[in-house]
């Protein structure tokens, strides 16, 4: 007989989900169509029925209809074997929803969900060949870490044989050999979560679901564990769907990223691919740290035939490559909305004034916030070729002059928030 703690939440989604074995290659490919969660009222909350043409009623960012809250509306994806998928926004986007109607935890409202060929929408989570490491671990407290590890292997009554080479393979992996015979109390935050990874991993699954795994841990510890998942993954032949709301772990963690809000998917793209050319001004500040600085008081012009933004006394040609999409686009002279990342801004003898309120040395760079145009502008100084005596010129109080080349400005409409560009 299982102890008290079955009854848990975390251990029943985990019985859910160490079901039937599958004999095939553990990899897949998954289709999202769009997939839609919609919450419905209760009958004491209905909503009155709204009036013809009139909007859907929106709380914390939510869409509210008829039918009810939608906390995912039509996600559409594509994710190929092997793949590392992340899932990144801010809380209650709806990323952690969106990876539980995967694994068949929480019911799809509307669209289909495809693991390789087979649509799984009706499958139990138990018979979609998926494994998910959570949050908070979900270990049996009353369990070894061996034995935490072998649950699910017993349940499909594999030879005892062949249960040791697999956990001790996995433990091997995750470097917790040496912790096989201890209970999850006598563990760290880092080594429990190494042992939920084993786990999952040891079932072989096509399809490894990870939500905010590393949340729990200290920074340190954070920074070390997403090198040990960057090497598992090299180590093992799965697609992974990784949800953070932490964009550090997204870039450095993902082949591809999926970038939600309210409930609705902003951009998908390769890290690189968002970090330089944002869709909109909510992936704009989202992606990147510092975020990037937001001048509302730009202009896109049209000189000698090229596009320039004009920002105060500064007027900044545009790379060629910008001028090309937004003449592709027909981009008329407008105000805009100019992005440029902190680390793209370059002191020099001309350009905008400013006053450094804030100089925070951080080795080899310097944050610098800075008074300008009566608004709070941030950038990243290197300090690799400068003098002490330049260094110490950056210090608060003090007057500088900034400025930034074309190929780093991204040029936002005011009125949608869309990147000019496309």
């Amino acid at each position: 007989m299982l102890p008290e703690y079955f009854s848990s939440g975390y251990a029943r989604t985990h019985a859910k989900m160490v079901g039937a074995f599958s004999v095939e290659e553990s990899m897949a490919s998954l289709t999202l169509k769009n997939i839609t969660k919609i919450y419905p009222h209760s009958d004491d909350t209905k909503k009155k029925k709204a009036k013809k043409g009139e909007q859907p009623e929106k709380k914390v960012n939510l869409k509210i209809t008829e039918e009810g809250v939608i906390a995912v509306q039509e996600f559409n994806l594509d994710i190929a074997d092997k793949e590392f998928i992340v899932l990144v926004g801010p809380s209650g986007c709806g990323k952690s929803t969106t990876l539980r109607m995967v694994a068949g935890l929480e019911e799809i409202s509307g669209g289909d969900l495809f693991i390789g060929d087979k649509r799984v929408n009706d499958v139990a989570p138990k018979d979609r060949d998926i494994a998910m490491v959570f949050q908070n671990y979900a270990l049996y407290p009353h369990m070894t870490v061996y034995d935490n590890i072998a649950f699910a292997l017993k349940l499909r009554k594999m030879p005892k044989d062949e249960i040791d080479k697999k956990v001790k393979e996995a433990a091997e992996i995750l470097d917790i050999t040496q912790y096989l015979g201890r209970k999850p109390k006598a563990l760290s935050g880092g080594q429990r979560q190494r042992v939920a990874i084993g786990r999952a991993i040891v079932r072989e699954p096509k399809v490894l679901l990870m939500d905010e795994p590393l949340s729990n841990l200290d920074a340190k510890l954070r920074n070390q564990m997403r090198a040990e998942i960057i090497k598992l993954r090299q180590r093992i032949n799965t697609t992974f769907i990784y949800v953070t709301h932490d964009q550090t772990e997204a870039m450095t963690l993902g082949d591809r990223i999926v970038i939600m809000k309210d409930g609705e998917v902003q951009q998908i793209g390769t890290p690189q691919q968002v970090f330089n050319h944002p869709h909109n001004l909510f992936v704009a500040t989202f992606i990147g740290s510092p975020q990037m600085n937001l001048f509302e008081n730009a202009k896109l012009v049209k000189e000698n035939g090229k596009y320039a933004v004009k920002l105060d006394n500064l007027t900044v040609e545009l790379s060629a490559e910008k001028q090309e999409k937004l003449a592709a686009n027909n981009v008329a002279e407008q105000d805009i909305v100019l992005g440029v990342r902190p680390e793209h801004i370059t002191l020099e003898g001309t350009g905008i004034d400013g006053t450094v309120d804030v100089s925070e040395l951080m080795g080899s760079s310097v944050h610098l916030h800075v008074t300008s145009m009566g608004r709070d502008v941030v950038m990243v100084v290197s300090t690799m070729n400068m003098s002490a005596a330049e260094v110490n010129a950056l210090a608060h109080g003090n007057a500088i002059k900034y400025n930034f080349p074309g190929h780093v400005c991204h040029v936002f409409s005011k009125e949608t928030g869309l990147n000019l560009e496309g």
